[in-house]
């Protein structure tokens, strides 16, 4: 097997370490493979690869999309990243929990991110090159995202002011979203 999973949180995230094999020429590692990622119950077809770059104190997110709802494997390529992920499933029993881990070029973890979680990353690093496979296309007027700093979640990002994207500093809070009727999308299943 290429991969292990190494958390299940949250009734649905999955924190992966895959085999890397290194010498003293550098490593090598697959970085997908769709039969291995079915063997550990990741069913996902992926449609869009994305790759940012950002500066240190940059804070993206918390984002998701509900029309076609959108589901991403995401990995550091470059520098470090803390990866905040938040239930946004309103019949989750973890609805308004979130998960913090750190994810590296270093520890070359990845973190599968179903439907229904809001997604976001501080960068720790001078830089980081984060990429990611999507399970549905880009759909702007249908992705949305929950305000980092809403209080109710009680995320400590360990930043007072990160840099922000307009779209970020302006997003709703959870509350907002939960109460609108597309929230419905993202329904959570034992």
């Amino acid at each position: 097997m290429a991969f292990t999973i190494i958390e299940e949180l949250l009734n649905g995230l999955v924190l992966i370490k895959p085999d890397v094999f290194g010498d003293d020429r550098g490593f090598f590692m697959e970085a997908y493979n769709e039969n291995s990622f079915k063997q550990l119950g990741i069913n996902a077809h992926f449609f869009q690869d994305n790759h940012s770059r950002s500066s240190q104190g940059v804070l993206r997110g918390l984002h998701f999309q509900w029309e076609k709802p959108m589901g991403k494997l995401i990995r550091v390529v470059r520098g470090s990243i803390q990866l905040v992920e938040v239930d946004i499933r309103p019949n989750s029993p973890t609805c308004g929990e979130h998960i913090m881990r750190e994810l590296s070029e270093g520890n070359k973890l990845m973190m599968w991110i179903p439907p229904g979680f809001a997604n976001g990353f501080l960068v720790t690093s001078d830089v980081a090159d984060v990429q990611y496979k999507c399970s549905a296309i880009y759909n702007p007027p249908c992705e949305s995202g929950i305000r980092w700093n809403d209080s109710a979640l009680g995320i400590n990002w360990g930043i007072e002011l990160p840099t922000l994207s307009p779209k970020d500093a302006n997003a709703q809070t959870l509350q907002e979203w939960l109460s609108k009727p597309e929230a419905q999308v993202f329904t959570y299943y034992k």
